[in-house]
């Protein structure tokens, strides 16, 4: 039986690397950017490339009937979903104090990080409850993308933080309401992950990295992401619901 999978942000980054990785372990590949579809063409022929079905669904998680219209064309092309990967994830447009962050950049960061994956993974578990064929063999599972900024301070984008620690809060909601119906829900917070979106940082880790910054002494892949992302979604970490893993390469645990 076919498996179908649906990764937010999945047309870069972090996302295409856990849709590469999802698709190389035969998954059908749903997609979503807010980019239109003759923009990703790269990504999506290069997921075509591992033999199976992919769909795009362009809209901004952040709106309502994005979301809407989102759902309804996987229901329509696929019928059912088996994994859903909340990668979709914004920075604030400028890196501001706290003291000096506005209500605008709050609300674009937070509508997308934390207010649409909440109602757009509300609306997919419903779907996956939903499906007449659901069993203990594909019972159907919920992986967030957070960041170690989840619980680590940066006072210059503080609104951020708050996404992913609300996300963290989430993950917990979401284990504890579908763990009796089988659903595992599970967080993962990545590093610091080689993307275009950390490019411009590129010379300050490079260099905090050959300092120590992590135990592991290189970048993180969007593939390192991907395998910890296909490992929970074929059932490897099934008496797990609601855990944590940290791809960082050590940078979160604490030395003297």
């Amino acid at each position: 039986m076919k498996k179908y999978a649906f990764v937010t942000g999945g047309s870069r980054g972090i996302g295409l690397g856990i849709s590469k990785c999802l698709a190389a372990a035969g998954y059908q590949i749903a997609i979503n950017g807010v980019r239109d579809e003759s923009q990703v063409a790269d990504a999506i022929n290069e997921l075509k490339s591992f033999g199976g079905d992919v769909l795009y669904c362009q809209g901004n998680i952040g709106l309502e009937s994005d979301r809407l219209a989102i759902v309804t064309k996987i229901k329509e092309n696929f019928g059912r979903l088996d994994v859903l990967v909340n990668n979709a994830g914004v920075a604030p447009k400028q890196r501001l104090d706290i003291l000096e962050t506005t209500n605008e950049s709050y609300d674009h960061v937070m509508d997308i990080n934390l207010k649409g994956t909440f109602f757009l993974t509300q609306s997919i578990a419903k779907l996956m409850l939903s499906t007449p064929d659901r069993n203990d063999q594909n019972p159907g599972c919920i992986i967030n993308i957070s960041s170690v900024s989840a619980n680590t301070a940066s006072i210059n984008r503080g609104e951020y933080c708050m996404s992913k620690a609300g996300m963290s809060m989430m993950t917990a909601l979401f284990a504890t309401r579908l763990a009796a119906e089988g659903i595992g829900v599970y967080e993962v917070r990545p590093g610091l992950i080689t993307t275009d979106m950390t490019s411009g940082a590129r010379e300050k880790y490079d260099k905090l990295i050959a300092e120590g910054l992590t135990l592991q002494p290189r970048w993180g892949l969007p593939e390192d992401v991907g395998k910890v992302v296909v490992s929970m979604a074929s059932g490897q970490l099934a008496y797990s619901t609601g855990q944590v893993v940290m791809v960082d390469g050590g940078l979160s645990i604490p030395r003297l």
